[in-house]
């Protein structure tokens, strides 16, 4: 009767941890496209290092100002770890591959992310989850990694490509440490932290590349480089990384399935992109893998 009990509490935790989640997705969605904007522009290791500077001297501040709890001893390897993976890693990646392939393409192989973040999730921290979860999860990916290569957007794996995956790898990396310490610290303290402790890195090299070849943009450009900085890099994970406190790294991983299509959702409404009916239906298939697949995950002691 106790793990009925259990699984009966568990359901909001989950509920509000998949919402918080969709609204970290939500948050993203536009990152790519918002990189891919700003780097016509801007320099992609200015925008990369420029962002991480700004966002990690913000989150210095609301640490000195909230009193913002402190990791312990032990939390410090993955608050280094959240670090190289979502503050250094993704970004810096995720912005010299877009100066080299169309943000479509990026979003083909972001679609690999939610997985990847769902098998480190089980390796490192053994979180087991069904068979039905995997299975799930595979048909997801199947079906982002699908719509988007029926439009025939498949591009030859050059440069751009490699650093999109090699991205996405650092980036599972980022979201599971910090999903798993988000449980004890709560995702604001999270963030800041690893934003806090990656600034001795990230400042001096922006202040150097700013001194060797001042940044000059439009307004456009510059409106991109506010979102990534103050949406991608740091309010978003306030959401994300506390729904994958309270649903499970993995389960709430899977939301960003989602991801492609909100981007798709938001060019229509913001730039009067026509979507098609086919990519409603797509995103209802991905919804329904979703929903079939959850579970509730263990952990190995």
């Amino acid at each position: 009767m106790s793990g009925v009990a259990d699984a009966i509490e568990a359901r909001p935790r989950v509920g509000l941890g998949l919402a918080l989640g969709l609204l970290g997705v939500i948050a993203f969605s536009l990152t790519l496209p918002m990189t891919r904007t700003a780097v016509a522009e801007l320099d992609p290791w200015f925008l990369a290092f420029g962002r991480m500077s700004i966002a990690g001297a913000i989150a210095a501040l609301l640490i000195l100002a909230t009193g913002v709890r402190r990791p312990a001893r032990a939390d410090w390897p993955l608050v280094a770890w959240s670090a190289v993976g979502v503050v250094i890693g993704f970004p810096l990646l995720s912005s010299l591959a877009m100066k080299h392939i169309p943000a479509n393409h990026g979003a083909i192989i972001n679609g690999a992310l939610p997985f990847a973040t769902a098998v480190l999730a089980a390796l490192w921290f053994g979180e087991r989850h069904s068979r039905r979860f995997w299975l799930c999860a595979a048909a997801g990916s199947a079906l982002v990694i699908a719509f988007a290569l029926r439009g025939g957007e498949a591009h030859a794996f050059g440069f751009g490509a490699a650093a999109m995956l090699a991205a996405v790898i650092i980036g599972a990396v980022g979201y599971v440490a910090g999903g798993r310490l988000s449980a004890r610290l709560g995702g604001i303290a999270v963030i800041l932290w690893a934003l806090a402790v990656a600034l001795p890195v990230t400042a001096p090299i922006t202040l150097a590349l700013v001194w060797s070849a001042p940044p000059h943009a439009g307004w456009t450009a510059w409106g991109a480089f506010a979102y990534v900085t103050l949406v991608s890099q740091l309010i978003g994970f306030f959401a994300w990384y506390n729904g994958m406190a309270l649903g499970g790294i993995a389960r709430v991983g899977q939301v960003q399935l989602l991801q492609a299509f909100f981007t798709i959702g938001f060019a229509a409404a913001l730039f009067g992109e026509r979507v098609e009916p086919v990519t409603w239906l797509f995103a209802a298939a991905v919804v329904a893998t979703i929903a079939i697949g959850r579970t509730r995950p263990r952990t190995n002691a």
